[in-house]
């Protein structure tokens, strides 16, 4: 069940990494990103861990692994990231949340949509929080900017 699921992630990723027109060369590392994301989202999930912290981590992961990929082949980050966070979306709990709503059970949906919109922001938070640790690391690496007199 596990490996359905990552290839069903890896599909998913990758197939919208032909919907935002990426090149050819980049779709199995986008799927690559989107599977990664997935497995530890999967993993965290079924040992107990509730869905939103594990699409935190989870999204965090898929900007680790996006930054990796775009400073190796030279390509946007942003396409890594939108195509590799496809998996984590929580399109299913928002449509059920909806349809709670529609069908007059307002109870139940009002905490699917609480639930959809907490993972939403674990998913934004995972993505904020893996840039501010890489421009953290890379300020940390970079000497200071010395200024001549001739330039001011």
């Amino acid at each position: 069940m596990v490996a359905e699921q990552l290839i069903t992630s890896f599909i998913a990723s990758a197939a919208f990494g032909i919907i935002f027109n990426t090149k050819m060369a980049s779709l199995i590392k986008c799927g690559i990103v989107g599977m990664a994301g997935w497995f530890v989202y999967l993993m965290m999930t079924s040992n107990g861990i509730d869905s939103v912290p594990a699409s935190l981590v989870g999204s965090f992961v898929v900007a680790l692994i996006s930054q990796f990929f775009a400073r190796r082949y030279k390509t946007p980050i942003i396409i890594f990231n939108v195509a590799g966070i496809i998996p984590l979306v929580p399109g299913g709990l928002a449509y059920d949340a909806m349809r709670n709503f529609v069908e007059s059970n307002y109870t139940i949906g009002l905490g699917l949509a609480a639930k959809a919109g907490l993972i939403s922001g674990a998913i934004a938070l995972g993505l904020v929080f893996s840039e501010v640790i890489n421009q953290l690391i890379r300020k940390a690496k970079l000497p200071p900017k010395v200024y001549s007199k001739s330039r001011l």
